[in-house]
Formats: C-alpha cells, sequence, structure tokens
C-alpha cells in the first residue's frame, strides 16, 4: 500500500496546448502530483504578497470595511490632541484646588515652576561683542548700502493697494469668505473642475507643488512684498521660477487636498510683509 502512493505522488503527467486543426505541440508541462501542489502553492502565496502590498502602500486598503478613511483619521488626531491639551488642564485645576485648601488652612502654597535642568542663573549671563561679530556687521551694512529694498521698505509699509488693478483669479461665486479668526486667510471662489486659475499680478511663481492639507498650490511673489496664493488645484501649469504676467494661466481648478475641500473651488489668499489681506477688498471675483 506504501508503495503504491509513493508510486502514485511520483507518477509524472504531461500538461500540452496544442492547435485544434493541427494537433501541433505549442506548450508543453510535466509534473508530478507533489510537483503540481507545489506549484499551486508558490502562485497563491504570489497573490497573497501581491494583494498584500498593494493593500498596504495603496489606497486601496480604505476598501476594506472598519479602515479609518481620510476624515476619520484627522477627527482621530484632533480627539488625541484635545484630549491632551484636557488632561493638562485638568492637572493645572487640581494643582489649583490644592492650592486654594492650602491657602485657605494657613499653608504655603506649591510653587509651580519648570526646571529646565541648566544650573547657571540668567542674570550671571553677560553677552559681549567678538571681534568676528564686529567685522559681520561691516560687511552686511557695506553690502546693504545700496539696496533699494532695504531704503524703501518705510514706504512700502504706506503702499496704496488700492491703485493697483488686481486681475480676478477666477469668475465665480464667493463661497467662504476671508475670516482670520477661523485661520481662514483667503477667499473662496466656486467654479467647475479644471476651470483655468489666472495670475492676479506680474510676479515670480516661488511655490508650485503638493501639499496634504490644500493639494496643489502656487505662490507668486510680486512687488512690493506681495504674495498670492492659489490652492486646491487639480494641476499646476507653471514651474518654479517661472515669470508671469497678470492674466496668464498657472492652475486648473480642483478639490486636491485632504483637508478644506468642499467641492471645486479656488482658495485665493493675498500677503503683504507677512500679514493677511481681505482679498475682496482688492479684487472683484
Amino acid at each position: 500500500m506504501t508503495e503504491k502512493k509513493k508510486k502514485t505522488w511520483s507518477e509524472r503527467f504531461k500538461l500540452t496546448l496544442s492547435k485544434e486543426d493541427t494537433f501541433e505541440e505549442v506548450w508543453q508541462i510535466r509534473l508530478t502530483k507533489a510537483g503540481f501542489i507545489a506549484t499551486l502553492a508558490t502562485f497563491i502565496l504570489f497573490i497573497v504578497v501581491i494583494v498584500s502590498l498593494l493593500i498596504a502602500f495603496t489606497n486601496l486598503r480604505e476598501l476594506i470595511p472598519g479602515y479609518p478613511d481620510v476624515k476619520i483619521r484627522r477627527n482621530i488626531i484632533r480627539n488625541a490632541m484635545l484630549l491632551d491639551s484636557l488632561e493638562h488642564e485638568i492637572k493645572l485645576r487640581d494643582i489649583y484646588f490644592e492650592n486654594i485648601k492650602k491657602i485657605i488652612s494657613g499653608e504655603i502654597p506649591d510653587n509651580i515652576s519648570y526646571d529646565t535642568g541648566s544650573t547657571v542663573n540668567p542674570q550671571d549671563v553677560k553677552f559681549t561683542r567678538s571681534l568676528e561679530d564686529s567685522l559681520l556687521r561691516q560687511q552686511v551694512e557695506k553690502e546693504e548700502e545700496y539696496n533699494l529694498s532695504v531704503s524703501m521698505a518705510l514706504s512700502e509699509r504706506n503702499i496704496k493697494f488700492y491703485n493697483i488693478h488686481f486681475f480676478p483669479p477666477v469668475k465665480g461665486i464667493v463661497s467662504n469668505h476671508f475670516d482670520p479668526a477661523r485661520d481662514h486667510f483667503g477667499t473662496d471662489i466656486a467654479g467647475v473642475p479644471n476651470e483655468v486659475v489666472h495670475a492676479t499680478l506680474d510676479g515670480t511663481v516661488i511655490f508650485a507643488g503638493w501639499t496634504l492639507e490644500t493639494g496643489y498650490v502656487v505662490e507668486i511673489q510680486h512687488d512690493d512684498n506681495l504674495i498670492s496664493v492659489y490652492k486646491h488645484n487639480n494641476t499646476v501649469l507653471k514651474p518654479v521660477g517661472s515669470i508671469v504676467k497678470a492674466g496668464e494661466d498657472i492652475a486648473l481648478m480642483g478639490t486636491t487636498g485632504e483637508l478644506y475641500t468642499t467641492g471645486p473651488h479656488l482658495h485665493f489668499e493675498l500677503w503683504y510683509q507677512g500679514q493677511p489681506l481681505d482679498p475682496e477688498k482688492y479684487v472683484i471675483f
């Protein structure tokens, strides 16, 4: 019985492919029963590895029931931050109440201090100007002596942007207004996908790329320390370093980015000397 089983496992089989009309063999393979099982197991293992890699490194994992999507992951991160802040506030509240009890009972309250691990008294630190520092200051002052950007810095603060014609980046309905209180430092203009986005003024593209929160972004440096920002684009048409004219095509409108994507729209910002401006005061959309 054992010899019969061994013979059965060692029997060789031939699998062939042949033409129907001439019966000419096109392809053939010879395998034993054990070799067939090993080949089948290898193929199944290969398929499992490929599927695992696709699920692990692509967005296909979001199709798995129960796997958190972008919105759920964002809420998890926000809740973790809120929980950490809440724990800190509860700790401070407990210390405050404990100090109140000690004051009422006539004891000395605890002094809340943070040990920086340094044994140096800040009052004993004295700053002195070295020879190298003085030489560097002289060199910088000499290089900036004829720098127009430095000499004109004071007058640029009083510049009136109302005298400048801003080309509207897109024409549409304003869906969200400028509101720094909500950390919304621009204006949202609703539109259709792949609508052309134009440069509002002449300038140089200083950033053109992808960000996780706002998708494809274009930033343009203009004269008078003015910067315009265009977010949530589907495609960027100008690379970094490009010199663009007012009204020139720079991107196509879209809904890219994991945050604040409420449909096809352009998020448009204006920044002057590091401060956000309300675009609706200067641009007619």
